[in-house]
């Protein structure tokens, strides 16, 4: 029983070596959208998209993506940090990183080791260490919360600003097409003779 158990912890090991953290992706991408991204790195074989536990619709999402290889995982670690990944032109570059074991919801118990939990009482010489936790864990989450909001403006800001800009390009594509669309030679041929541009 005890051999079964490390060959099965030792089998997850090999899984989370496999497997990209991703953060930073927008709140509108999706498994189909992540496995099509990273299939240039190699084969995915697995995405989890991961429960934003802050109840912000628009905050960021994070996923574990599994790869084929351990080294197919390592090359997308590497090419994420070393340049802005974009996933379907959505403004957030991601961010990739090692995934750890804590990570996995469905990790098996590693071997050796028993946990033992019990609810602290008053009467309970950890109770106050236990409410300085608690207090801990909930003033950390409410500075997560308040930052992952700033982030959420920031991006929609800069959402805001590439719209603005893609809008420009394609008004200036849509003129240029115009003059030198069909049935608009004369004004080309015009512009050319007026600049010098014809020989």
């Amino acid at each position: 029983m005890e051999h079964e158990e490390e060959e099965k912890y030792a089998s997850f090991l090999k899984k989370v070596k496999r497997t990209v953290f991703v953060d930073n992706l927008s709140p509108m991408a999706t498994k189909a959208v992540l496995t099509a991204a990273f299939n240039q790195f190699g084969s995915v074989t697995d995405v989890s998209l991961l429960p934003n536990y802050l109840n912000l619709c628009k905050a960021a999402r994070s996923a574990l993506v599994e790869m084929e290889t351990a080294e197919q995982a390592e090359s997308i670690i590497s090419e994420v940090s070393s340049s802005p990944f974009m996933i379907a032109g959505m403004p957030r570059p991601l961010r990739a990183y090692a995934a750890q074991v804590e990570m996995f919801d469905e990790r098996p118990p590693k071997p050796g080791v028993k946990l033992q939990y019990q609810w602290v009482d008053r009467g309970n010489p950890n109770y106050g260490l236990a409410m300085k936790m608690k207090a801990l864990a909930q003033e950390h989450a409410s500075q997560a919360e308040f930052l992952m909001e700033h982030q959420v403006e920031e991006e929609e800001k800069l959402a805001k600003k590439q719209e603005v800009t893609l809008k420009a390009n394609y008004k200036k594509f849509q003129l240029l097409d115009s003059i030198t669309g069909n049935g608009q030679n004369a004004i080309a041929d015009q512009l050319a003779r007026r600049y010098g541009l014809l020989n």
